[in-house]
């Protein structure tokens, strides 16, 4: 996959983020949402490939889509398979509150998972603590090894967890064993990166949330060196039936980083409001600044950018 990607993608992240900014705490989730999936999707349409959407916007949210098997980019060019969320912490941002993006995850066609809108059980850590993980062992057992294999003690560790009923049992868990907890109202890809940032202070990523932001995520991780596994959920046999039909057959699989997001992959985020990962867009007469990260698995490179914008230059904006 050709490496000048990176840059043509982070731009396209760039243009939904700044164009939901203009949103941020007005109250409107669909206004918020519409305009970065139709920011994306003018931005995708002026790149050279060939694309499918493949992790989009779910009807879950009946905010306009990009939907599962849309075509994006001019048509031609090399074929590449996108996992994306224009953006990601919708409810986030149309409160005002911190780690909303906008993220894009590019794979080689045929290299994601085509995960359902259905809950993923999820478990991710950065690089230090790689291969110490196993869904199968309780919370308790990955801290522990994640503390030996991080060379610290279980109460060094920072948990980040989803603040929802379901998770109730999950946090009484992680308190008992002395575990310091971060909760997040939204936002679950943001938090498995900041596992592979060493200042963020999040060291791990526990709990269920959407299965297509865990592909998302895995994507992220794999640039980065990190280590994620995710079990489907399924609480409705409607569920399974449109699992089955994306190819889904093993309801109990546990799935490593590997078979997630395979072969080379990359990943690009903007932040659009402020979060442990990236800053939000800040504006000022006439522009703003974004802050974003792009990333290759095949080189394993990591770029912080950021970019100001003027306005009078840009007139998409």
């Amino acid at each position: 996959m050709d490496r000048n990607f990176a840059m043509e993608f982070v731009r396209v992240t760039e243009m939904a983020a700044l164009a939901s900014a203009r949103l941020m705490g007005r109250g409107d989730e669909k206004a918020a949402d519409h305009e970065a999936v139709e920011a994306m999707r003018k931005m995708l349409g002026s790149i050279q490939f060939d694309g499918t959407v493949v992790i989009g916007e779910g009807e879950r949210d009946e905010a306009p889509m990009l939907y599962i098997g849309e075509k994006v980019g001019k048509g031609e060019g090399p074929k590449l398979d996108l996992a994306l969320d224009p953006l990601e912490g919708t409810t986030i941002c149309a409160k005002g509150g911190n780690n909303s993006l906008s993220v894009i995850a590019i794979a080689e066609e045929g290299n994601f998972l085509h995960a359902p809108d259905v809950y993923m059980q999820k478990i991710a850590v950065g690089p230090s603590a790689k291969g110490a993980i196993n869904l199968k062992d309780s919370a308790t057992k990955n801290l522990q090894r994640i503390a030996e294999a991080k060379r610290c003690r279980v109460d060094d560790l920072t948990v980040a967890i989803l603040d929802r009923p379901r998770h109730e049992a999950l946090i009484a868990e992680v308190r008992s064993v002395g575990a310091r907890i971060w909760l997040i109202g939204d936002g679950d890809v943001s938090a498995a990166i900041a596992t592979c940032k060493p200042d963020s202070g999040v060291d791990v990523l526990l709990g269920s949330g959407g299965a297509p932001e865990g592909v998302i995520a895995a994507a992220a991780l794999r640039c980065m060196g990190g280590d994620f596994q995710g079990q489907l959920i399924f609480r409705k046999e409607d569920e399974r039936a449109r699992a089955s039909k994306m190819g889904i057959s093993d309801f109990d699989r546990i799935y490593g980083i590997e078979e997630l997001a395979r072969g080379k992959v990359m990943f690009c985020a903007t932040g659009v409001t402020q979060g442990p990962l990236l800053n939000g867009v800040r504006f000022f007469s006439g522009g703003a600044r974004t802050h974003s990260v792009v990333m290759r698995s095949e080189s394993k490179t990591v770029r912080w950018i950021e970019a100001e914008h003027h306005f009078e230059s840009k007139p998409q904006y």
